[in-house]
């Protein structure tokens, strides 16, 4: 027999999916906070929202098993209520009300004021920039525009977040001030489309012009680029990039496959000759940027010799950062209509011949880094090892390294010089030069 939880209300955010996810989870929770209200991120509350990710298959039965087993912890009375929220519930709310009916209620991406009412609090217009951020207190990301105008073949994305809407640049000026203020020091920005940035508000690609006033925010030290489309891609970002040192070198570009064929199946606005030389102009006008893709491959119609083609390329362009992925058949996009042909199998074994191909390239970079001295960022503490970042890499998905915390000492959240020791295909190993022994 279900028994009423004694907890008092506090509302649990659980966050699933990519970093726009957390973005949307830290602004959900800042108003939340706002309204006087007990919030925490994955932790115990009587009152759960799960934002959820309904981008691939892998991420669709997450989202709906994590429903599944809050719902299981409200049957059994540790829960009071449920709420769902994100591009799951956007893409298939009717589906979701019908077969997941115990859920108190479902809420899409724009749905955020209706959200807190449901919640017991107030959508307040005046709080540009603040939210509670989950990650640790060194960096946050940046999210500078919501929805996507391409026309890519496999993605839902689209379908989830709807048309491009870039934030103005003095929003996210503000929003960088308080992040600041609060001890953060690196951005990650991020959107579905940073190439994009500025055409709907100033009529061109701004990227480069928010760059420009973001290197003014006091208290960053570090600008980190994710998630530009190559088609289009505004060449002034290169220059800042080179010329202001606060924004890393680095980017993260996903090329998705490098076949003709597959590009234009793909919609991609792109072909090899053109993704090619776009690859050597950044390097060209930024010596030493590491460039991070993703890769799709099993995608319908792919061939070996498809494949053939993409596995070359990628020995020949040498990507310092790469993840690849199995396609995803999607309901109601337009690869939705062609044969998904590559037996899953053979998707897996191609992303796992990808990856030992990356590996091996990522190691030999990184035994040229061994001897060289980097600057890096002490994200945490994990086991024996303090972890920290160079520039040249992103949280989560990119490069660690890793100092002896049983020898050294370096202070969470901090910049220090370290000396690489050794290095593996993705982690380095290296020694402070400035440290209090441990």
């Amino acid at each position: 027999m279900r028994t009423r939880s004694l907890k008092k209300n506090k509302i649990n955010v659980v966050t699933l999916g990519c970093s726009k996810n957390v973005y949307d989870s830290e602004v959900l929770m800042g108003q939340l906070k706002a309204s006087g209200k007990d919030v925490a991120h994955e932790e115990e509350g009587n009152i759960v929202v799960i934002n959820t990710c309904g981008f691939i298959n892998n991420a669709k039965e997450e989202s709906v098993n994590t429903i599944l087993e809050y719902l299981n912890k409200k049957e059994d009375g540790d829960v009071d209520k449920v709420f769902v929220t994100g591009c799951l519930s956007e893409r298939y709310k009717p589906d979701l009300e019908k077969e997941i009916p115990d859920v108190d209620q479902y809420f899409g991406t724009s749905d955020l004021p209706q959200l807190l009412k449901a919640l017991g609090a107030d959508y307040k217009h005046e709080l540009i920039g603040e939210r509670l951020t989950t990650t640790p207190k060194n960096y946050a990301y940046l999210k500078i525009a919501e929805g996507c105008d391409r026309p890519c073949s496999f993605c839902a994305i689209p379908l989830m977040r709807g048309k491009h809407k870039s934030t103005p640049i003095e929003n996210l000026v503000t929003e960088a001030s308080n992040l600041a203020a609060n001890g953060v020091k690196e951005l990650i920005l991020i959107a579905q489309d940073l190439t994009y940035y500025g055409l709907d508000l100033y009529k061109k690609r701004a990227l480069a012009d928010l760059l420009k006033e973001l290197v003014k925010v006091e208290g960053i030290e570090w600008i980190r680029l994710h998630y530009a489309f190559p088609t289009g891609f505004p060449k002034d970002v290169l220059q800042v990039i080179r010329e202001e040192k606060k924004v890393c070198n680095y980017i993260d570009i996903p090329l998705q496959h490098i076949s003709d064929k597959i590009l234009k199946s793909m919609r991609r606005g792109t072909t090899y000759d053109k993704t090619t030389q776009l690859l050597k102009d950044f390097r060209t006008a930024v010596p030493g940027m590491a460039i991070r893709t993703t890769l799709i491959v099993g995608y319908p119609g792919e061939t070996e010799e498809d494949f053939n083609i993409l596995k070359e390329w990628v020995k020949e362009m040498r990507f310092e950062r790469l993840g690849c992925f199995t396609y995803s058949h999607e309901e109601n996009t337009h690869a939705y209509t062609l044969e998904d042909d590559v037996p899953e199998e053979v998707k897996q074994q191609r992303a796992s011949e990808i990856m030992d191909i990356q590996s091996q390239i990522s190691w030999e970079l990184n035994q040229e880094k061994v001897g060289k001295t980097y600057r890096c960022i002490i994200d945490r503490k994990e086991g024996n090892y303090f972890v920290g970042r160079t520039e040249f890499d992103s949280p989560d998905v990119d490069n660690e390294v890793l100092i002896d915390a049983s020898k050294y000492y370096v202070k969470i959240g901090d910049f220090t010089e370290v000396e690489i020791l050794d290095a593996g295909d993705f982690d380095l190993y290296g020694k402070p030069l400035t440290s209090q022994e441990a």
